[in-house]
């Protein structure tokens, strides 16, 4: 088997975590002020509950944070790039097409990037694998 194919679901799990980490400082970054604060707010905050600022920094933080983890990878995955697809549409798109002129390339590159991890799955390292390998042991152990 050649290296590539056997280093696939390690090289997957680490752009999961890089992608899920940095998606989650986004969220944190405007839920809490930390990192710099909310775009645009010199070090603030989001105001809780705003539509859509609010709501897209809890998907940010929450769907980072399983996707890094690896919990509910696909699902969270597919939120996030929805979520990320939304903005590009509704905020950068109205400027211009392209994201090199709207500054949509964050919101572009990370639907893509979720939508990939839909596809392809967690990889290697991923939490929600010690559950399903603990309920294959226990439907293997009920079923002898």
């Amino acid at each position: 088997m050649p290296f590539t194919e056997t280093a696939k679901p390690h090289v997957l799990a680490l752009f999961r975590v890089v992608v899920g980490v940095i998606f989650a400082s986004h969220g944190a970054a405007s839920l809490f002020g930390i990192l710099g604060g909310a775009a645009g707010t010199h070090g603030g905050t989001v105001a809780t509950g705003v539509w859509p600022y609010w709501y897209a920094a809890v998907i940010q933080l929450v769907g980072g944070a399983l996707v890094a983890l690896g919990l509910g990878t696909r699902v969270a995955a597919l939120i996030s790039s929805g979520s990320m697809a939304y903005a590009y549409f509704t905020v950068h798109a109205k400027v211009a097409l392209w994201p090199l002129q709207n500054g949509g390339e964050p919101a572009a590159l990370y639907s893509w990037a979720f939508l990939l991890i839909v596809f392809t799955g967690p990889g290697a390292w991923a939490l929600e694998s010690l559950f399903t390998a603990r309920r294959t042991r226990t439907a293997g152990v009920a079923a002898a």
